[in-house]
């Protein structure tokens, strides 16, 4: 029999490993995701008592979807005796047999939860943190970082997302391959998002949280499967490319390691082999788009053996394609950095500056690394002391901090 300690351990490890897929699928159970999420709960809650009890099951994830199922159909039971709107939800819901419950479907629960949560029914500016939130787990304070909003003003939209779900009766479901196609820029975006939270975190004293970018890996090749679009194939070969070098962004103390100084022989190769194919694939189409030339941009760099070999004309131009076609400040920002390398750091300052200089990127802490840094190889060391305190203070992961704070005690 395990200890109470034990069982708490396997459940908090459980719940940060299962929990987001067993929400998932309890929202497709029950089509209503606070009734789902209080299921869940308690579900992980009875856990803890029962599994000292019996012993840890040897499927959890479907012991916890069947335990929060029979805790839904008690919810409704109590409510359905005031609304009897809850009577045929609770009647399906018996009706289940349990092997529908344990079911592995194809068509993975969380794709079906992205597709839900990015339904053109929903507000645009909804869509994404309603994902970011139930789908990955990520907190409104997270959220509202990466979208430099207030937590009440993501909070209002995931409110209302859920209504609007609930209310218009949207299926929980992935489209048919007619509707794809205008469903896919908001699941792709989502998906990158999730990977970006991943690679490099919003905050925390953790650079990176690996748990998300390899979710965010699992479900692109899952759309890859569903719809091998060339944009499809391009998020794939980015986030590929991005996290071959996961093992080389940090030393063993969880400190910051910058792309040019990175030991590329920690680079995963595998993962930079089918990274390069995918792009080659989605290029070759001639229907590429935004992740496809930010993947193009990352094969350069992947392909290097080192920053001084690294083809900056090349990355350069592939960035000149970009912002032609999909011009944005951060966009902008990475072109400088590349100047810089091509044609000195004067160059990438001017461009740099100029972005701020429009009132563009100002709340963006690695803007003014990337200025504080120009300055200190011009050695204009007052103003690249004053670039890194403004950026110190305009972020809140931990790493980065630590690894700004040697920036200027270096300087």
């Amino acid at each position: 029999m395990a200890t109470l300690v034990q069982v708490r351990a396997e459940v908090e490890s459980v719940y940060k490993r299962e929990s987001r897929r067993i929400l998932a699928t309890l929202i497709r159970l029950l089509g209503d995701f606070d009734l789902a999420e209080e299921a869940m709960h308690e579900a992980f809650f009875i856990a803890v008592e029962r599994w000292q009890r019996d012993g840890i099951p040897a499927n959890p994830r479907a012991w916890l979807v069947s335990t929060g199922r029979f805790k839904a159909i008690d919810s409704l039971r109590r409510r359905a005796r005031f609304d009897r709107s809850q009577t045929q939800l609770m009647m399906a819901l018996e009706g289940l047999q349990e092997d529908e419950v344990k079911d592995e479907e194809l068509e993975d629960d969380r794709l079906r939860l992205i597709f839900t949560c990015c339904h053109p029914a929903l507000a645009a500016d909804a869509q994404v943190p309603l994902t970011l939130r139930e789908v990955c787990d990520l907190t409104t304070e997270e959220i509202a970082r990466a979208f430099l909003q207030s937590p009440a003003t993501i909070a209002q939209r995931i409110v209302r997302a859920k209504a609007k779900i609930r209310d218009a009766q949207i299926p929980y479901q992935v489209p048919s391959l007619a509707e794809l196609p205008e469903r896919l820029d908001s699941v792709l975006r989502v998906i990158y998002l999730v990977f970006n939270e991943g690679y490099s975190a919003s905050s925390g004293n953790n650079l990176m949280r690996n748990d998300l970018s390899d979710e965010a890996i699992r479900l692109g090749r899952l759309l890859q499967q569903l719809l091998p679009d060339p944009e499809v194939l391009g998020l794939l070969a980015l986030m590929l490319l991005q996290a071959s070098r996961q093992a080389a962004r940090s030393d063993k103390h969880g400190e910051l390691i910058l792309l040019d100084e990175q030991d590329r022989r920690l680079w995963n190769r595998a993962l930079i082999a089918e990274g390069c194919q995918l792009v080659q694939q989605a290029l070759r189409s001639q229907q590429f788009g935004v992740y496809s030339l930010q993947a193009a941009i990352a094969a350069v760099h992947a392909e290097a053996a080192s920053a001084e070999q690294t083809d900056w004309e090349e990355i350069v131009g592939l960035y000149d394609v970009l912002l032609r076609g999909w011009p944005s400040p951060v966009v902008e920002l990475n072109r400088a950095a590349a100047l810089a390398r091509r044609d000195g750091p004067q160059a990438g300052l001017l461009a740099v500056e100029a972005i701020l200089a429009r009132g563009q990127l100002q709340d963006y802490h690695l803007a003014h690394c990337a200025r504080a840094e120009l300055c200190r190889q011009l050695g204009r060391l007052d103003q690249a002391r004053d670039a890194y305190r403004t950026a110190l203070d305009l972020t809140s992961q931990g790493a980065e901090r630590r690894f700004i704070e040697r920036r200027l005690s270096a300087l």
